[in-house]
């Protein structure tokens, strides 16, 4: 039975979620002032949240106590039907581990985000959710019209996992407390971040922070050299600029 299945289950859901609201102090960048900040939230150990991100977004995950898990879900706001795809986000950058100038794509070859600013490296595109975690990302994807069927697999942050000469998966944990990853959003999308165990390490998880602020600059940089990766920017911008000529003539 769902946790928010009775009266009682449904208020303290809510009230677990009012209590993990806004932080009054975020971990704010070096050279971001507070007044640039356009979203700041902390999440507890089996907590979710469910963002709309515009395009030239700059968001900042941290794990302040060594132990969260963020498991992430992307869905392009103006178009739900595309969404991140991880067997993409996997095989066109030849790299199974995440890591700075990183592409998450979407099934159509467009980038949604890029990893930015690493200083983890304690990640894993790979294993998918647990079932509590896939829970949590339903209940987060409810609140904008989101099936079951639509939360499909994510990455996750800050719980790495590496692959073994034949084959097997195993964990390598988080790194120090304190570490963060910044992604820089290319199309506005809906996240879904669901902060619980990892399938392969099932420590209880610590808060997880997120803060976000404008940063439309970043996407004329060149983050990454990589004939894959600019591809996909190429096909980011063109289905951009589409989707902004026909608004105009509507």
């Amino acid at each position: 039975m769902s946790s928010t299945a009775s009266t009682e289950g449904a208020r303290a859901h809510a009230r677990a979620q009012a209590a993990s609201a806004t932080t009054e102090d975020p971990d704010l960048p070096m050279g971001i002032e507070s007044t640039r900040i356009t979203y700041s939230e902390r999440i507890p150990g089996d907590g979710y949240a469910n963002i709309v991100l515009g395009r030239g977004t700059r968001l900042r995950l941290s794990d302040s106590a060594g132990a969260a898990c963020a498991h992430l879900l992307l869905v392009r706001s103006d178009a739900p039907w595309e969404r991140l795809n991880v067997a993409d986000t996997v095989k066109v950058p030849w790299q199974a581990y995440l890591g700075d100038g990183h592409p998450l794509l979407s099934d159509q070859g467009r980038i949604l985000a890029t990893v930015l600013a690493d200083a983890s490296g304690r990640h894993d595109a790979l294993c998918g959710p647990t079932p509590e975690a896939r829970r949590l990302l339903r209940l987060a994807g409810a609140k904008h019209g989101l099936a079951p069927r639509d939360i499909g697999p994510t990455v996750s942050f800050f719980r790495g996992v590496r692959v073994a000469a034949d084959g097997g998966l195993s964990a390598t944990g988080s790194a120090a407390p304190g570490s963060s990853v910044d992604l820089l959003v290319h199309l506005p999308v809906i996240l879904l971040v669901a902060n619980a165990a990892h399938p392969l390490d099932d420590r209880a998880t610590t808060d997880l922070d997120l803060v976000a602020w404008a940063a439309q600059a970043e996407l004329t940089v060149t983050h990454s050299d990589d004939p894959e990766y600019q591809r996909a920017v190429w096909n980011t911008e063109r289905a951009w600029t589409a989707a902004r000529t026909r608004e105009v003539r509507e």
